[in-house]
């Protein structure tokens, strides 16, 4: 069920999308084809599942050992399962599978370091590329920033004297020595994996838009690429859908700048079916010939 809805959601969005102007595609896939290019392109999004693969690795070695095929096996497996479900929760489901039932919250825990520390990079980045995007177009007031700043301040602050609150025996406090139990050379391997998975997806993006040419100052379209990650992100949604809610978050920023939405609709699209379509896709693989873990 699993990898027949995904073969569908895959085929519906590509065949079905009126924004896609397969023909417009073409003519400029024809004129700027390269093949270092399309292998550079296809490389970068090797690279990205890579990184996110080793994350996995070096993060499960804090309960065991696993190979780097093991890794990848869990990753795409779980990349799959968790295609249907918001913000990719089902992951979380998909990678504990692998593990004795015994160990099923320390794996989820992992996960959602894996997971919180690119959500992290993405909030940084993203909050210092829309500051610059904003202090060239003036798309909010300084206002507004503001506003913005003592809301984020206010939150963290509540966080910080609430964290020895519990709810349903869990805290902020008990979180952070949760984290803290795990040796600092794990979290250090993870941030500096996080970091070269966020430049490579980010630049593989900067990358397609030169492709299809968007002729932009770097830190510019940068900024926005930063910027679109961050405020997707912050949107509730599924994988399958991921490419719409970047799309058309896009296509407003994008659109400030004088950019065609169909270029933009194209290289979401595209970012989507090569970073979460061909890894699904081997993900199915593993799906299919899924053994539940026994419990010793």
């Amino acid at each position: 069920m699993i990898v027949g809805g995904a073969f569908y959601f895959i085929y519906s969005q590509l065949a079905n999308n009126e924004k896609l102007d397969w023909q417009k595609f073409l003519v400029l896939f024809h004129k700027n084809q390269s093949a270092a290019g399309i292998g550079f392109i296809l490389l970068l999004s090797v690279l990205n599942r890579l990184f996110e693969i080793l994350k996995w690795q070096n993060l499960v070695s804090y309960l065991h050992p696993i190979s780097l095929g093991e890794a990848t096996k869990q990753v795409l497996a779980a990349l799959t399962a968790g295609l249907f479900t918001p913000n990719g929760v089902g992951e979380y489901a998909g990678k504990a599978l692998y593990f004795d039932k015994k160990e099923t919250k320390k794996v989820v825990f992992l996960n959602l370091i894996c997971n919180g520390i690119q959500m992290i990079l993405t909030v940084i980045f993203g909050v210092f590329g829309l500051l610059y995007f904003n202090s060239r177009y003036n798309v909010i007031t300084a206002k507004t920033v503001a506003v913005l700043f003592g809301i984020c301040f206010l939150f963290f602050g509540i966080l910080f004297f609430s964290k020895k609150v519990n709810i349903k025996g869990y805290s902020i406090e008990k979180l952070i020595h949760k984290i803290n139990e795990i040796p600092k050379s794990i979290h250090q391997k993870n941030t500096l994996l996080a970091i070269l998975r966020y430049l490579v997806f980010s630049h593989q993006y900067y990358v397609l838009f030169l492709a299809f040419d968007v002729d932009l100052p770097y830190f510019i379209l940068m900024s926005v690429i930063t910027s679109v990650y961050f405020l997707a992100s912050a949107l509730p949604t599924f994988q399958f859908l991921d490419f719409a809610v970047k799309g058309s978050v896009a296509v407003y920023f994008f659109g400030i700048l004088g950019v065609n939405e169909w270029v933009v609709v194209f290289v979401s699209t595209l970012m989507w079916f090569l970073n979460v379509v061909l890894p699904v896709l081997i993900g199915s693989y593993y799906v299919l010939n899924f053994k539940t873990k026994k419990a010793v």
